[in-house]
């Protein structure tokens, strides 16, 4: 890390490359990218044998210290971001760290209760990555999602809350009144009480090459990290507030589209997104249109689009970033135990069919809290309950209320166990 600052060398178009800056900036660390162009660049700056070099991307932490083509997990370990957890049993599991989960790790901790957050990628989720947020009461300028994140991030460790990026749960389980949790490095954690924040991932397009141009010209998210290095004709494939404010984000520097499935924006975007995208001539909209054909030899150069009437209509670019709908994160749960709607999100609480509750489970005869699920002591909070507002303020509500719900929890296991 040369002056605080990571140095990034690789080549344009780089899926890698991408993961590597997309993973530094949605963690709030500053960094350095430099393209490499020529055998003589990456001979020269990165000491290296040429720019097709398997090692690429290098990371230059220190003058002593280097990473060749480095997995996610291992920056955060050299960074010393990633460390198992401090203790085996917890008060509260948190699993996600968007709005909902720190919201929650927030006044977990700031409680007294023993609290863990687990993240897989990055703090702020989906928020994380969006350049500015708006309508977050309390920042009447607006504040980038990385810097809501980290204030976030900073504030519930103060407040004594353990937050592990880079951990990624396969399993869990529930057993004797205890949350059990299984993680892909080996470890497990048990916790009297479980949030699962864990929102949302964006839907494939399902288009032939897209995992081919995937990070390497087709982007799914914001783009946060890219703003600065992308050239040329930009494409927002989406209609909500990440797509508009992507679109402005953009819009500073280089020409952009949006295409928009949907008849008019106004149904799915904000007013105030919705007036500065009108206003705004660098910004153009294609409603009712569909992202059709990706096309490309090393990374994306093309795509084509058809509109209502099946005209289909080829334009050139190499940067496309889809902001669309997405289905809930939930790899761990076990089928049939979670209860959930047809889409995959969790019921809770009201939503819940309480004659389809497992007996075995449910032994006290009360009925499941508001955010608890189908299992006892789990709760849900964010995108990724059903029936949620799909707004960062509502999911940081969310992740309040639900340990507002989990000291409920809690202090039923207590007096059950006190009336023994």
């Amino acid at each position: 890390m040369l002056n605080g600052r990571i140095v990034i060398y690789g080549r344009a178009n780089s899926a890698a490359g991408y993961k590597i800056r997309d993973f530094l900036t949605r963690n709030c660390c500053e960094y350095d990218w430099v393209e490499l162009n020529t055998d003589e660049e990456a001979r020269k700056l990165a000491g290296i044998s040429g720019a097709t070099d398997p090692r690429l991307p290098v990371c230059v932490l220190s003058q002593n210290r280097r990473l060749y083509c480095p997995s996610l997990r291992d920056l955060a370990m050299a960074l010393e971001w990633f460390k198992g957890p401090k203790y085996e049993c917890y008060d509260l599991a948190i699993f996600g760290a968007g709005p909902a989960g720190l919201s929650a790790a927030l006044y977990g901790a700031s409680e007294g209760l023993r609290t863990i957050v687990v993240e897989k990628i990055a703090v702020g989720g989906q928020a994380g990555s969006t350049s500015k947020i708006e309508n977050y009461m309390g920042f009447p300028d607006g504040i980038s999602g990385w810097e809501l994140a980290s204030r976030a991030r900073q504030q519930a460790i103060k407040l004594g809350a353990e937050i592990i990026v880079g951990l990624e749960g396969v399993a869990g389980e529930h057993q004797d009144g205890w949350q059990f949790s299984w993680f892909a490095s080996g470890e497990q954690i048990a916790s009297k009480a479980t949030i699962c924040a864990t929102g949302i991932e964006y839907s494939r397009l399902g288009l032939e090459r897209e995992d081919y141009f995937l990070n390497r010209g087709l982007y799914y998210g914001a783009g946060s990290s890219e703003a600065e290095l992308c050239k040329g004709h930009v494409v927002i494939v989406g209609g909500g507030n990440s797509a508009g404010q992507a679109a402005l984000n953009f819009a500073r520097q280089t020409r952009v589209t949006m295409l928009v499935r949907g008849e008019c924006l106004k149904d799915t975007l904000s007013t105030y997104l919705l007036e500065r995208i009108e206003d705004n001539s660098s910004i153009t909209v294609l409603t009712r249109t569909t992202l059709t054909k990706l096309e490309g030899d090393d990374a994306l150069e093309r795509i084509s689009y058809r509109d209502e009437a099946g005209n289909t209509t080829s334009i050139e670019t190499h940067s496309v970033f889809v902001c669309i709908g997405g289905k809930p994160r939930l790899d761990w749960a076990k089928p049939g135990v979670l209860h959930c709607d047809p889409a995959g999100y969790i019921l809770t609480g009201p939503d819940l069919d309480r004659s389809g509750l497992s007996a075995e489970m449910w032994t006290d005869g009360r009925a499941p809290l508001f955010m608890e699920s189908s299992i006892p002591g789990l709760f849900a909070a964010g995108d990724v309950r059903h029936n949620s507002t799909k707004r960062c303020a509502a999911a940081a509500g969310d992740g309040a209320t639900a340990v507002s719900m989990a000291h409920q929890f809690l202090m039923s296991v207590k007096h059950q166990l006190l009336g023994r």
